[in-house]
C-alpha cells in the first residue's frame, strides 16, 4: 500500500479488509461457521424458507440452496444463516433491528422499545408493522368500505426497511436502529455507501452491497423492482402527498429521515405509546346496505347492545324464515362491518350470536346525536 512516498507490505487482515471496502469481496457470500446444516436446518425451518423462495416441494432442500448459492461446498453462507435464522444473532451478533419510540423530538424520554431478531425476511415486516403501530392511522369509511390510511405510506416504509437490512454493513458491531419522533421517522443502517456509489448516485444506480442476500429478497418478494430504492421511495410520498425522506450519509451511517406530517395528536408527547387514530364517520344511512332499510337496520343494531341470537333479532323484524333473514338482512350488515359474528369460524353454530363491531357503535352514537 502507498503510504507517501514509499510502499508498505500490507498485512493478511488489511488487504482482507481493502478487499472488503473495495467490494471485491462481498461478506454475505462468505461461509458461516456457526450454521450447522444438522441443528440450524430443521424441517419447519426449510418448509418455511422453501414456500417464502418458492422453491418445489420435491426438491432436496441442499440441492436447492447450493442452486441459489446459499450452500457452498458443504457449508452455508452468511446469506443463507441470515435467511434461514431461527435468531439471526447466533449468527451475526450485531445482524437483529431495534426500534424505540421517543417523546418529543429528541432522545431524552424512551416511551417504547422493541427489538427483532428473527431471520431478515421476518424482520422485514415485523419493523414495519411495528412502525405502523406508532404512528398516526386514519379511517376513512367510504359507502361500505373501510380503509385504513397511515400518516406515511406503508410501502415506502417498507422499502426503507428493506434497504437498511438489505444493504447494511453486516460486518458492523452496530445494528439497523428505527426511531421514531414526534416529527420523523429515522431509519438508520451502518456502513454508509457501497463501494463505487456517491451521494449523486442515490436514485440513479444501486449497488447492493449484500448481492447474494439482496437477489435472495427479490425472489422471496420482499423487494419491489432491483434498482429502484430511493427513487421509489420518493415517488411513493409524492403520490401519497408527504414530504420527500432526507437522505444522510457518513463514512459509517446511512440514514432516512420521514418527516411526519404536522398537527400531531399531543397524546403521544404526553406519554401515550400506542396507535393513534383519526376517524371519519359518515352517516348509517349512507353506510347501510341496498337491501336493508335504515330504520330496520338501526333496530337490529340497538338490539345489540349485548351478544343475541337470530331468533331474537327475526322477532324483533318480524321474519319468519331463517335462511331469507340471514341472506337479506343479517349478511349484508356484516358485510359491510356494521355487525359481526361472535364465532367467525363457526357461522351455523348453535351457540352463534351477533354483536355491533366498533364501526356500528360509532354509528349509532352518531345517529343518536343527530336525531338528538
Amino acid at each position: 500500500m502507498r503510504k507517501g512516498a514509499s510502499s508498505q507490505q500490507m498485512f493478511r487482515e488489511e488487504i482482507r479488509e481493502f478487499f472488503f471496502k473495495e467490494g471485491l469481496i462481498h461478506y454475505d457470500e462468505t461461509p458461516c461457521s456457526r450454521f450447522s446444516l444438522k441443528d440450524d436446518l430443521t424441517n419447519d425451518v426449510w418448509t418455511q424458507f422453501r414456500k417464502r423462495a418458492r422453491i418445489p416441494v420435491d426438491m432436496d432442500a441442499h440441492v436447492a440452496l447450493e442452486n441459489l448459492h446459499l450452500l457452498k461446498d458443504g457449508q452455508m453462507t452468511h446469506a443463507g444463516a441470515w435467511l434461514l435464522a431461527g435468531d439471526i444473532r447466533k449468527f451475526t451478533t450485531s445482524a437483529d433491528t431495534a426500534c424505540a419510540l421517543f417523546m418529543g423530538t429528541d432522545k431524552v424520554r424512551i416511551l417504547d422499545r422493541r427489538g427483532f431478531d428473527r431471520d431478515v425476511y421476518s424482520m422485514i415486516y415485523e419493523v414495519v408493522a411495528y412502525i405502523l403501530s406508532k404512528i398516526n392511522i386514519e379511517y376513512i369509511i367510504k359507502h361500505v368500505k373501510r380503509e385504513e390510511r397511515p400518516e406515511l405510506p406503508e410501502e415506502a416504509l417498507r422499502e426503507a426497511v428493506v434497504n437498511a437490512l438489505a444493504h447494511r454493513d453486516y460486518r458492523s458491531t452496530a445494528n439497523v436502529q428505527i426511531y421514531i419522533f414526534k416529527d420523523r421517522v429515522e431509519i438508520v443502517s451502518p456502513g454508509g455507501l457501497p463501494a463505487g456509489m456517491t451521494e449523486a448516485d442515490l436514485g440513479i444506480k444501486s449497488i447492493p452491497r449484500n448481492p447474494l442476500l439482496f437477489g435472495m429478497l427479490f425472489r422471496m418478494e420482499a423487494v419491489e423492482q432491483i434498482g429502484s430504492g430511493i427513487k421509489r421511495i420518493r415517488s411513493l410520498c409524492r403520490e401519497y402527498g408527504v414530504a420527500e425522506p432526507r437522505i444522510e450519509v457518513s463514512e459509517h451511517w446511512f440514514t432516512v429521515i420521514f418527516p411526519r406530517p404536522t398537527g400531531q395528536d399531543e397524546s403521544q408527547a404526553s406519554g401515550e405509546a400506542g396507535r393513534l387514530e383519526t376517524i371519519s364517520i359518515p352517516s348509517l344511512s349512507q353506510v347501510c346496505p341496498k337491501s336493508v332499510p335504515s330504520d330496520l337496520a338501526e333496530m337490529i343494531m340497538r338490539a345489540l347492545t349485548s351478544p343475541v341470537d337470530m331468533l331474537t333479532l327475526m322477532a324483533l323484524a318480524g321474519h319468519t324464515n331463517r335462511t331469507r333473514f340471514r341472506k337479506t338482512v343479517l349478511q349484508p350488515l356484516i358485510d359491510t362491518d356494521l355487525m359481526e359474528l361472535t364465532i367467525p369460524d363457526k357461522p351455523r353454530s348453535s351457540k352463534q350470536r351477533y354483536r355491533l363491531t366498533e364501526l356500528g357503535q360509532e354509528l349509532l352514537i352518531r345517529q343518536g346525536k343527530e336525531q338528538s
